[in-house]
């Protein structure tokens, strides 16, 4: 029969080898809770504006370009189709239109930028080259109208028209000149390549960041 004694020293015992572990890693300061707190934030950050500019970004690769929209805009999918979209700045009465067309007639940039430009006032612009053109006029409904075309080497045209009221020229103007100068045109893909996934060896590199004009 054990001693009494004994026995009430049997819990002391085991709560003192419990007490013998490896020391506690040290608590964070406050300080480096701080700043984990600020670095996940702006993480979060860095991680929207991301997903932002890629949501931006229009690439049609059956016609061959891309363009990158204003931010806050949002996309006319019933005016949208496989040949372009239309982005809109909702309740502002402006709007973006890029669409690919092609040249069945193999009319030339200059025979184009006519016809798209018959009807409207005040038209003036350059061209850039054979087959580039950028110009502004007015629609005679109170809209400003900026304009760029590109012609592709199958003969096929890129347009784009940024539109705005006249009334807010200063807000827009530089919207519209960025917008437009974003516009990009390369060999298109067809429907079976564009459908197939890139290897990772071959990625492209992310592409740098062209300063507004």
């Amino acid at each position: 029969m054990k001693h009494p004694s004994l026995v009430a020293l049997i819990p002391l015992a085991l709560l003192a080898g419990c007490g013998r572990t490896e020391k506690v890693a040290d608590m964070p300061t406050q300080e480096e809770l701080a700043n984990a707190a600020n670095a996940a934030a702006a993480n979060a950050i860095a991680n929207a504006q991301a997903d932002e500019v890629e949501n931006r970004n229009y690439v049609n690769q059956t016609r061959g370009f891309s363009v990158t929209f204003p931010e806050g805009w949002t996309i006319d999918k019933a005016a949208s189709n496989a040949d372009g979209a239309v982005y809109q700045d909702p309740g502002a009465g402006a709007d973006v239109r890029v669409f690919w067309q092609k040249n069945d007639n193999d009319q030339t940039l200059q025979q184009i930028v006519e016809a798209v430009s018959s009807g409207a006032e005040g038209v003036d612009g350059d061209f850039i080259g054979e087959n580039e053109y950028r110009g502004t006029a007015n629609d005679g409904e109170g809209n400003n109208v900026a304009l760029r075309l590109l012609k592709q080497a199958d003969g096929s045209i890129v347009t784009a028209t940024f539109v705005y009221p006249e009334m807010l020229s200063e807000q827009y103007q530089g919207i519209a000149e960025q917008t437009l100068a974003s516009l990009r045109t390369y060999a298109p893909k067809t429907d079976a390549e564009a459908a197939a996934p890139t290897p990772a060896g071959n990625a492209a590199a992310p592409a740098a960041k062209t300063p507004a004009n």
